[in-house]
């Protein structure tokens, strides 16, 4: 339950501050798709090149947080819901903090997505849909998931019997199935690049 008796606190060092320390601007890459889509293969190597270039950041795997913060959630739709409120929340502090974020989550419904949004500042949230046809995804199925949610085993597994909403308009649009993952991550780069995120070498 939420208290009427907090205060946000003002602090002296402020996001811009920050961010100029880092010489790059803060920002969050929201990569959607479904399981096995390459979400948080992508979102490595996009890390990966990035802390090449001498840039701070910090990427927000969905296994590895539902094995701490978001333990106790389901995969229920209001569960899932719950899952990106809190990462949103986690998100926009570590951006406060001037760092570009990753988060790779199947984050199935557009109407949590731009309630992510939302909660930044304009042109911080960068939505990357992963784009896998799930005909791929299940030959793939790395985690034997969608073999089990075919079985009946794993209820409301999306893309069989949960709803995603496919990104009608995201900013970075990346088609997996005829590019490496080089590539992949290479455009991501180029795109934060333009937009003047971070520098060019």
């Amino acid at each position: 339950m939420k208290t009427e008796n907090t205060v946000w606190h003002e602090q002296q060092i402020t996001k811009e501050d920050r961010a100029k320390l880092k010489h790059q601007q803060p920002c969050l890459l929201w990569y959607t798709g479904l399981s096995g889509s390459g979400k948080s293969t992508i979102a490595n190597a996009v890390d990966a090149l990035l802390f090449e270039r001498g840039c701070h950041t910090y990427l927000l795997d969905g296994d590895n947080v539902r094995h701490g913060l978001n333990g106790d959630l389901g995969f229920s739709d209001e569960d899932r819901i719950e899952n990106i409120r809190r990462i949103s929340q986690v998100a926009k502090l570590f951006i406060d903090a001037g760092l570009i974020v990753s988060t790779a989550f199947i984050s199935p419904f557009a109407t949590d997505r731009a309630l992510a949004a939302d909660m930044l500042a304009s042109g911080e949230f960068i939505e990357v849909y992963i784009d896998t046809p799930i005909e791929i995804c299940e030959q793939r199925d790395p985690k034997g998931l969608y073999k089990k949610a075919r079985a009946g085993e794993i209820k409301d597994f999306t893309g069989i019997d949960s709803a995603y909403d496919v990104p009608k308009t995201p900013a970075i649009h990346v088609k997996t199935d005829d590019k490496s993952i080089l590539e992949c991550a290479e455009r991501i780069v180029a795109y934060l690049v333009q937009h003047n995120f971070v520098s060019s070498l």
